[in-house]
């Protein structure tokens, strides 16, 4: 009988605070426990102090505290977000030559779109996995091209026809995205890939349950273009799980490990100060003054890993592994009724954001609820 991998899988990945291991002590045993785990790395680890035009640009990260990644059990990183250029070319180069150095595979930045869009590949259990990484809401000003370092990207289409920013309303999906991820699928499976998955960094950030319409187009395009799971990070909360053609789409993996003062109110970067006063007034939510390394939308505690198992000739499983942000950020794995409240949680945004009902089991499986 084929081998059955497992691949643990989380959402953004921001660590720019002393003893990022610490940070990351919570959930490594679920990690390490895995074949393989996967994060998004939000923000560049760099000494670049180079800031980007087009959003408010994240201060860049220790390249230090890359190596506690790779001790809590990180074997490949998603790169394409809305950040990771914000400290520009050097900030880029210097994320991914560290990576490099650790052996942790990455995907979705690089000093060319070309190098932006390959995929990364890891083996475990005698079987190839392929990964690829893709930015849906911009900004613009972090996409890489030919001759201009950046993150991949899917070109997507805004209502009122200006370009994609993270706060535009994304109307829909375009021909060349379509093309794109085909192509980029094709390219894995052309690498010798058993199993490929797609990452998407989508959707409208601090909202609990949202799913815009367009963000299921994409997942299920990238189904239908040969990708045996879709995961998904931006929005800093939870979303719903669904399946399409009996393989997984995790529509939001919220926050792997998020610890920064750079969401402070109570800071001196004018820029971001200002965003950290804004998104209250935006998003309707005033965080918990605990959580001051983590201030986000109060149901953002809720928080789990993903569970892939893989084999060759069938759909995936999956499942998930709850997880409790404990004050003032630390991600801890949860256990007795903490668990049971997040799987209810899950269910239930799931419902509320209009996808066909699925059931979790005490084990965390997941499948589409009859």
């Amino acid at each position: 009988m084929p081998e059955v991998i497992s691949v643990a899988v989380t959402g953004d990945l921001v660590l720019d605070e002393p003893n990022a291991g610490h940070w990351l002590s919570g959930i490594a045993s679920a990690l390490r426990g895995a074949d393989l785990a996967i994060g998004h790395l939000e923000v560049p680890h760099t000494a670049s102090t180079v800031e980007l035009a087009g959003d408010v640009p994240a201060p860049g990260a220790p390249i230090e505290n890359l190596e506690a990644i790779a001790e809590a059990g990180f074997d490949m990183l998603t790169l394409a977000g809305n950040h990771i250029a914000d400290c520009g070319a050097q900030g880029i180069a210097e994320t991914v030559a560290e990576l490099d150095r650790l052996g942790i595979a990455c995907c979705g930045a690089g000093m060319t779109l070309e190098d932006a869009r390959r995929p990364a590949c890891a083996e475990a259990c005698g079987q190839k996995i392929a990964l690829l990484s893709y930015n849906c809401i911009g900004p613009q000003a972090a996409w890489a091209t030919a001759e201009r370092a950046g993150c991949s990207y899917l070109p997507l289409t805004t209502q009122d026809g200006t370009e994609v920013t993270p706060m535009a309303p994304i109307e829909g999906v375009s021909a060349e995205a379509s093309n794109i991820l085909a192509a980029g699928i094709a390219e894995a499976r052309g690498h010798g890939a058993d199993h490929v998955i797609v990452a998407l960094h989508k959707g409208v950030v601090h909202t609990p349950a949202r799913i815009e319409p367009y963000e299921r187009v994409l997942a299920k395009m990238a189904i239908e273009a040969g990708a045996d799971a879709v995961i998904s990070h931006h929005a800093h909360i939870l979303r719903g799980v669904e399946f399409h053609k009996g393989k997984p789409i995790f529509h939001g993996l919220g926050n792997g490990c998020v610890v920064t003062r750079a969401l402070s109110p109570d800071q001196d970067h004018q820029a971001r100060s200002e965003w950290a006063r804004k998104r209250k007034e935006l998003f309707g939510f005033e965080p918990d003054p605990a959580y001051h390394l983590a201030p986000f939308h109060p149901e953002a505690v809720n928080a789990f890993i993903g569970m892939l198992r893989l084999q060759r000739g069938k759909a995936p499983e999956a499942a998930i592994v709850p997880v409790h942000i404990e004050a003032p950020g630390r991600p801890v794995l949860a256990d007795g009724d903490r668990a049971d409240d997040i799987r209810r949680y899950v269910e239930e945004i799931t419902s509320r954001a209009g996808l066909p009902p699925i059931r979790i089991a005490d084990d965390g499986k997941l499948e589409t609820a009859r």
